[in-house]
């Protein structure tokens, strides 16, 4: 059997052709290079962006500057006054920062008690310190009335003081409120230190002392006439009734009883007459056992003292009294009987009690 001729030019065909090593087009580097250049001009760009837009950020932040006023006191305190465009803005911040101090989400405050109040009053005086509170160089702290009587100087280190604000005490002082010291006969309020003495000068539960001899009892207004409904009788020598708008009629003796007191019959009013024998005559005064609250009524008076042929009368304000003190020459609200229309110590008198200033003028 023959083998037939093989065509060489098939034989080219089946080899594997060769292929040249690929040489880097140049082409296609300039476009790597116009894609990397473009890429950093477009960053380049952002760049710019970005620092315009810092740039704005700058400028806005300025011009709400301009509207938040920010002022540095001595104590270190900033102040801010903020104007209408800005308020949104500062009251963002404020609602992150009150909402960023405490884990939960919502602001938390914690209450401190001192061991000792003393530490709130003036070293020098032993008083509640007040606002201004100031410090020497060296830190000693004096209130403002201390600093004038000590003619600004220190008594501590003899520096001068009278000039620097203890701010830090200030704030203390501020956050510091104490229970008013009637809460045990049934106030409820709370009041800066320091306040106090004008509160509870005010306050409807300041303790009340019962008027009539040889008795201690002290409680507020409103037990004080329960109490003397309840312990003590009404008679003419030691409660007399009385009524509002009604004149009552009673007696005195200069050498035994220099005072009678009266309980008014529905509302329970504990009025007290004192008489007081001076140079000139004797001095009359009244007043009624209560608190200087304004929530409890005021009361006025007519007051007269009688003879035979001749009468003496006076409308006058009831004082607010919380205690029957030692009989002292009044300098006000008082009616001072001659010694001429005295016959020996024995006074006849006539009160008529009421509401508000009706008998002032009469």
């Amino acid at each position: 059997m023959s083998i037939p001729p093989i065509d060489t030019d098939v034989i080219r065909f089946l080899k594997r052709p060769r292929f040249p090593p690929v040489e880097e087009d140049e082409h296609e580097e300039e476009e790597d290079d116009d894609e990397d250049y473009n890429t950093a001009i477009i960053d380049g760009e952002e760049e710019e962006d970005d620092d315009e837009d810092d740039e704005e950020e700058e400028e806005i932040g300025e011009e709400e500057n301009e509207d938040v006023e920010i002022n540095d006191d001595v104590g270190g305190t900033r102040m801010a006054t903020i104007g209408n465009d800005s308020e949104d803005v500062i009251t963002e911040a404020q609602s992150r920062r009150s909402v960023s101090s405490s884990p939960s989400g919502s602001s938390s405050q914690q209450s401190v008690k001192l061991k000792c109040s003393e530490v709130l009053d003036c070293p020098t005086c032993c008083e509640p310190l007040k606002k201004p509170i100031y410090q020497c160089t060296n830190g000693h702290i004096a209130c403002s009335s201390c600093c004038k009587k000590l003619k600004r100087k220190c008594p501590f280190c003899r520096s001068h003081i009278g000039d620097i604000r203890c701010r830090a005490m200030e704030k203390v002082l501020e956050a510091s409120i104490v229970p008013c010291r009637n809460a045990v006969y049934g106030c409820r309020e709370t009041i800066s230190y320091g306040d106090q003495s004008s509160h509870e000068k005010r306050c409807v539960f300041i303790r009340c002392t019962c008027p009539l001899s040889h008795c201690n009892y002290t409680g507020s207004y409103s037990d004080l006439k329960q109490h003397a409904r309840s312990s003590h009788s009404w008679d003419a020598e030691n409660l007399i009734p009385f009524v509002f708008d009604a004149p009552q009629i009673f007696s005195m003796n200069l050498c035994k009883r220099k005072m009678t007191v009266f309980q008014e019959e529905k509302e329970g009013d504990l009025v007290v007459v004192q008489a007081l024998k001076g140079s000139h005559g004797v001095y009359m005064t009244v007043s009624c056992i209560a608190p200087m609250a304004r929530e409890v009524h005021e009361l006025s008076c007519s007051l007269a003292k009688l003879n035979a042929y001749t009468t003496l009368k006076l409308g006058l304000m009831v004082k607010k009294i919380q205690k029957v003190e030692e009989q002292q020459e009044p300098k006000d609200d008082f009616m001072l009987i001659p010694s001429y229309m005295l016959s020996g110590d024995h006074m006849k008198m006539q009160i008529c009690i009421g509401s508000e200033f009706k008998y002032v003028h009469i």
